[in-house]
């Protein structure tokens, strides 16, 4: 008598997993390549929405806007994993008067480290009462010299810290994003910018598939 096991079939008729990323612009630049890995294995996506322009954007700003919207990126669906991340929208610096960003690194950041705080553990609440099992990405580095200088050096480490601490604190998973692209920021990034070059898109994309993979 034997066994035959067959590894990574799921149930005849059996709905694949819902996934859910939640980020900025650089979860939209790995999200294909996450979607396009995943296929057959689960269903990926991301919340969208429309822009001032009237243009359809797939990703989201930083966590005051999340705060708001967070009900809108949940709706209609259960989800069994939601891997998010916030931080390089609230680093941002705005200016007091307009509310629009600002290359003044002495004005204000869109959420302080506090005001980040804050309003991440209520999204976690909200996240929470989804029951999906929840991966925190950590926020990726930048140069300390930017294009549009709208970011003060070193910041994504000062708000991993406060983000860490939290999903600590509620025994969520971490994608430590951060750490593992710091050593290759001049291989996978684009020059004097957050965002990335398409290997870099990719390289994060396959870390992000690693720890949905992990926990389905």
């Amino acid at each position: 008598m034997f066994a035959i096991i067959l590894f990574g079939c799921s149930e005849p008729n059996k709905e694949p997993p819902k996934i859910l990323i939640i980020g900025d612009s650089i979860s939209g630049g790995y999200f294909p390549f996450v979607q396009e890995s995943l296929k057959g294995k689960a269903k990926v996506f991301q919340p969208s929405y429309i822009d001032d322009n009237g243009k359809t954007k797939g990703c989201c700003g930083g966590t005051t806007q999340g705060l708001k919207e967070i009900d809108f990126f949940l709706r209609n669906k259960k989800w069994d994993i939601i891997h998010f991340n916030f931080g390089l929208h609230d680093i941002k610096h705005i200016d007091p008067v307009t509310g629009k960003n600002s290359k003044n690194l002495s004005h204000p950041h869109q959420a302080s480290p506090e005001e980040y705080e804050r309003n991440l553990i209520e999204i976690i609440k909200k996240l929470q009462l989804t029951g999906a099992k929840l991966i925190f990405a950590t926020t990726t580095p930048y140069p300390d010299k930017l294009g549009k200088q709208m970011r003060s050096p070193g910041m994504p480490k000062i708000y991993n810290q406060v983000a860490l601490k939290i999903m600590n604190n509620n025994q969520i998973i971490v994608n430590d994003l951060y750490s593992l692209v710091l050593p290759k920021i001049s291989e996978l990034q684009i020059p004097n910018n957050v965002h990335f070059k398409e290997n870099g898109s990719k390289f994060l994309a396959d870390l992000v598939v690693k720890s949905i993979m992990e926990s389905l």
